[in-house]
């Protein structure tokens, strides 16, 4: 690219939180600094308080790479984190990545010409899951399938358009702004939140299959359960604290849940309540057939055990919501009112 198509890229502000995330920090940094763009690109690391190495290996990126700065996030949240940074970054395109998100080649430059393509407030695509052990390599198959997570684009890709989310993002500084930014009182499902205002605000959310970052999974059943049981949890604050948000999707993992609960406590009743909990194991036992293809033994093996922890992990967290984190959060920031919002969600 000539010197002169290179000054007229706008720059990109990079933001990326991080967490205990030693394991993975160096290499999605590289990924990032790797990027064929010829404009001008920072790199802004939002710390919270880890007990690994990764302040450590945030100061050795920061003294090798001018490009490459450090942000505090006392609190360790992602929201905070994410918006920590981007009030320590300075660029009018703005790409969230996260400590164990891995960007492909090309992903800056074609989401900013998107942007400008599409007359986009945000753009993105894929989370490509993909592990390294045999656990992640069945949770990976369980997050990019349809029966693991339904049929959300940026999980099983699909052809390009407008969507409702997508996976991290690459906004316009100014719709950020405008809209103040994350919400700091979702811990989980920021991402959703601020698109559902974006989309509010009439801007244009854009998917395409074109910009796949890879993703990491949890490296076992507990740290999925947890991640997927606060998925369901915050999912059920979103629909409170957003009405219009509700999709028929998200019932469900609580479905499967009662299901399976039921089922077996009505066994003792009846056993014929048994064909609940037999229906959906059947039911992921003959996914985990199909969607495990081409993955070793010992992967297909685990595949039934991520598919169940995902489903019956949020679905447990959606029906265990409490109306108190809801109304904690419409508190903090409730459009047209906060009395109004709040006897909404204790109605919810």
């Amino acid at each position: 690219m000539n010197t002169k198509a290179a000054e007229e890229l706008p720059a990109v502000s990079v933001i990326m939180p991080v967490l205990n995330e030693e394991r993975h920090l160096r290499t999605a940094v590289r990924h990032i600094l790797e990027q064929d763009y010829a404009g001008p690109m920072e790199v802004v690391i939002a710390l919270g308080p880890s007990s690994d190495r990764t302040d450590e290996i945030a100061a050795e990126l920061v003294a090798e790479d001018s490009r490459v700065r450090t942000v505090r996030n006392p609190t360790g949240r992602t929201p905070a984190g994410l918006n920590a940074a981007i009030r320590g970054s300075s660029h009018p395109i703005v790409v969230r990545v996260d400590g164990h998100g891995l960007l492909t080649p090309g992903y800056v430059a074609t989401a900013v010409r998107l942007l400008g393509e599409m007359e986009a407030a945000n753009v993105g695509g894929i989370m490509f899951a993909e592990g390294e052990t045999e656990w992640e390599r069945a949770v990976a198959a369980a997050m990019t399938s349809k029966i693991g997570v339904g049929n959300a684009a940026f999980h099983t890709g699909g052809l390009a358009g407008p969507a409702d989310t997508v996976y991290l993002g690459v906004f316009r500084r100014e719709v950020l702004e405008k809209l103040g930014g994350y919400n700091e009182e979702f811990i989980r499902a920021q991402d959703w939140e601020l698109n559902y205002r974006i989309r509010q605000d009439g801007g244009l959310i854009w998917f395409t299959p074109q910009l796949r970052v890879t993703y990491r999974p949890r490296p076992t059943v507990r740290a999925l359960a947890k991640q997927y049981k606060d998925y369901g949890r915050w999912r059920r604050v979103v629909i409170r604290y957003h009405r219009g948000s509700v999709n028929l999707r998200y019932l469900a993992p609580p479905a499967a849940f009662l299901a399976v609960v039921l089922g077996l406590a009505l066994s003792a009743v009846h056993p014929a309540f048994l064909v609940l909990p037999a229906g959906y194991l059947l039911g992921i036992v003959g996914g985990a057939a199909v969607e495990g293809r081409g993955l070793s033994l010992k992967a297909r093996l685990r595949l039934p055990v991520a598919l169940a922890t995902m489903h019956l992990s949020w679905g447990f967290g959606f029906l265990t919501s409490p109306r108190s984190l809801a109304r904690k959060v419409i508190g903090s920031r409730a459009p047209g009112g906060t009395t109004s919002a709040v006897r909404a969600a204790e109605s919810g």
